[in-house]
């Protein structure tokens, strides 16, 4: 199995580790996993927002 580091060129990870997300981004994230919730049932999944 290939290294996940082998993937990706350094320039891709360096530039990636310099992303900041706005605030507002990182809050509406948190509240959507926060709504979101997964039921399973037998082999099945179901997705629902709980607002």
């Amino acid at each position: 199995m290939q290294d996940m580091a082998k993937l990706y060129p350094n320039k891709f990870i360096k530039e990636s580790n310099d992303l900041k997300p706005k605030e507002e981004t990182v809050h509406f994230l948190l509240n959507y996993s926060k709504a979101l919730s997964v039921t399973k049932y037998k082999n099945m999944e179901f997705e629902s927002l709980l607002n």
